[in-house]
Order: C-alpha cells, then sequence, then structure tokens
C-alpha cells in the first residue's frame, strides 16, 4: 500500500471533477478524472489543440543556496552548471556511481547563489545531499511551492492577457513575475512536446490561480487534464519517465542488477561536451558502446495499441518490451516506446506486439519523436 507523506493543496479540485487520487512520489495525484478511453483521447487532445492544465506539484524541489551550490550540482549532474545564467534552466541526468540512469531534472538558475532543482522520482536529492557534506550550502525540500503546468497551443495566447514579457520568454528560459495579483516563477518548460510553461507558486495561492485559469481560459478552451495524459503526450515526443521505461520495472534478461545506462537510453546528449567530474562519468563514458539494450520507437498497424508493458516479439520470440503505447485521432498514428535488442533499432525492423489478452498486432521500428521531429513547436518564438 502506498504511503502518501505529501499533499497537494488541490486534491479537493481534483475530487470535485472525479479525479482518483493516487501515489507518485509520495503525492497523491490526480491520474485520472476518468478511466475511460474517451476521456483519455479528449485529454490529449486539448493538449495537442488547444491547451490542458494539470497538477504537476508531485515533482520534488529542491533549493541549493550558498557559495558551493553550484559545486553540488555540477558534482551530481550531467551539465555543465556553470555556464548556465541567471534566467535560464536546463534539462539534465543524474548517475550513480556505476554510471547508470538514477534521475533526471531541470536545473533552474534562480540568481548567483541560487538554484532550484525539481526531480522525479528517484534518488536525486540524496545524490545531492552526499556531495554537499563539509560545503558551503543549504539544501532544502521545498513542499509549499506548488507547480502547475498549462501546456498547448494557446498557452501562450493566453498568459499574454496576464504576464506581460511572457511571448518573449524563451525555451527554457525562467520569469520572476506576478499572475492574477499572486508572485511566481513560471518556467518555459514542460513534458508534453508542446510550447508549454510551469507556473510555481505558493501553497496558499495555487488553488485561485488553478481557479482563474480554468474560468478566464474556458472560452479558449482550456480545461484540467488528468495526470495520466501525461503518458500519451511523452510517447509521442520521446519523453521518457523514470522508472516506467527502465530497468526497475523491465529487468535485465542476464540478470544484471537494475540500472541503463545514457547510451541505452538515447539520452546520451545531455551530457555535456568534454564533461568529467561528476558522479559515475569514468564508467558512463566507457559503457559507450557496451549496450544490452536500445530504447527506441516502434510503428503499430491499426488502432489497438499497445499495453503498457506489452510483448516485444521477434520471429515469435519475446525479445524485449513496449513500454508504453498510444494512438492518435488526430496524428492518425499507433505508436510506442520500447526496449529492444541493440541490432534491432533501426528503421523498418519487424515485430509483434502482444497484449496481455493475447492479441497480436504487427509493427516496426521507427525513429523517435513521432510528433514534432524538429522540436519547432516547443522552441517556436514570438
Amino acid at each position: 500500500m502506498a504511503i502518501l507523506w505529501r499533499n497537494s493543496a488541490l486534491a479537493h479540485r481534483h475530487a470535485e471533477i472525479g479525479g482518483e487520487l493516487g501515489d507518485w512520489n509520495g503525492m497523491g495525484t490526480a491520474w485520472f478524472y476518468s478511466d475511460s478511453e474517451e476521456r483519455g483521447q479528449e485529454d490529449y487532445e486539448r493538449v495537442r489543440t488547444k491547451a490542458g492544465l494539470m497538477d504537476v506539484s508531485g515533482l520534488k524541489k529542491v533549493h541549493l543556496t550558498g557559495p558551493d551550490a553550484a559545486y553540488v550540482i555540477d558534482r551530481t549532474t550531467t551539465r555543465n552548471v556553470e555556464k548556465l545564467m541567471p534566467g535560464r534552466a536546463v534539462y539534465a541526468a543524474m548517475l550513480n556511481d556505476r554510471g547508470m540512469f538514477i534521475d533526471d531534472c531541470v536545473i533552474y538558475r534562480l540568481s548567483v547563489n541560487s538554484w532550484m532543482v525539481v526531480h522525479g522520482t528517484g534518488t536525486g536529492m540524496e545524490s545531492m545531499a552526499a556531495a554537499a557534506a563539509a560545503k558551503n550550502v543549504a539544501i532544502t525540500f521545498d513542499d509549499d511551492l506548488h507547480d502547475i503546468s498549462l501546456q498547448g497551443p494557446v498557452a501562450v495566447d493566453f498568459l499574454e492577457k496576464h504576464v506581460p514579457g511572457i511571448r518573449d520568454l524563451a525555451y527554457f528560459g525562467i520569469m520572476q513575475t506576478k499572475l492574477f495579483g499572486y508572485p511566481a516563477m513560471i518556467s518555459r518548460t514542460g513534458y508534453t512536446g508542446e510550447r508549454g510553461y510551469e507556473i510555481f507558486c505558493q501553497r496558499k495561492h495555487v488553488v485561485d490561480i488553478w481557479d482563474q485559469i480554468l474560468d478566464k481560459g474556458k472560452d479558449m478552451g482550456i480545461g484540467p487534464v488528468q495526470f495520466s495524459t501525461l503518458d500519451r503526450l511523452r510517447t509521442e515526443s520521446y519523453l521518457l519517465f523514470f522508472p516506467g521505461d527502465n530497468s526497475e520495472t523491465y529487468p535485465h534478461e542476464n540478470g544484471d542488477p537494475a540500472g541503463d545506462t545514457l547510451w541505452e537510453l538515447g539520452l546520451e546528449f545531455v551530457v555535456s561536451p568534454g564533461k568529467t567530474g561528476f558522479v559515475g562519468a569514468e564508467n558512463h563514458y566507457a559503457l559507450e558502446g557496451r549496450e544490452r539494450f536500445k530504447i527506441y520507437g516502434v510503428k503499430l498497424e491499426g488502432t489497438t495499441r499497445a499495453d503498457e508493458g506489452a510483448e516485444l516479439l521477434q520471429d515469435g520470440k519475446k525479445v524485449g518490451h513496449v513500454t508504453y503505447g498510444m494512438y492518435s485521432r488526430i496524428n492518425k498514428h499507433n505508436v510506442g516506446i520500447a526496449r529492444m535488442p541493440v541490432e534491432a533499432a533501426k528503421p523498418g525492423t519487424k515485430f509483434t506486439v502482444r497484449n496481455a489478452d493475447g492479441t497480436e498486432i504487427p509493427a516496426v521500428a521507427a525513429e523517435m519523436p513521432f510528433y514534432d521531429k524538429d522540436k519547432k513547436i516547443r522552441t517556436a518564438k514570438g
């Protein structure tokens, strides 16, 4: 049984519209307002065509302040943070001593010696705390700070009515501002592949901000979307979810302990060129070319989507899993993220996907992302 040791101030709002609160990262999270396929498609299409508002306060927000804050982040993440200027953010990974992925995060540089690291369900904070020993840095976990995500093509049209200069905010930029008279930090980040924004605010203000966005944005098509919508959006956009796509969920066939390399996950790009000295660096570089599997895309025939964890078959033999699948009515494709043999991870390799009920679906390997391949939508200017 899950132990919920964190709570969102929006929990009662989710319950009022049918939200089923389940555990994510220790917080009761609105995975579903309705678990029907139709509601899932509607929420997904809202984000792709209008804009959806979701509560992502289950992300862990960690503040690091002091002269050695940059050292701690540099030591525990794969990015060269000295090049990150105040007002900017960057996506990064965290590794263990074996060079295996343990978490991902977004690093926000708020000012010269003030940073915030927002991470998911891995052990990112523990890694930072270990690196902070005997250093001049304060580390604070902040659950008063709530995070709501407004994602979709009309998000910027809505926000520009209330936040001067929002159109000029660059991808992965940060703005310290106010929204509806409340202090807020808005970052041009998200987990959907759309042009979107994350709004960080105090617990005591988040309910009113949530309500006002939904009320004032209703005529623009803005509405609340359930947390599970992210799985459909991220699958199209090649955004991985820990541990859902990892060996913690799908153990290695050869009995290796849980742990995946950035080379296997296709995340090697998150290592700043030439960077050394971060936890796991030597093993990370040594593991290049020694992949045991590859994360790669699959395209399925028809409209029956792959189950979460569906078996991936080649010549009748199980060779991997589809970690998540989705069918899009608007983009007219049936796709999934898969763990497959290294030699099979190339366009056109033929597979069969077998769902839990025995349904078998022909499929082929395909490059990701399936949506906005050149990332022009999420990075658009003006």
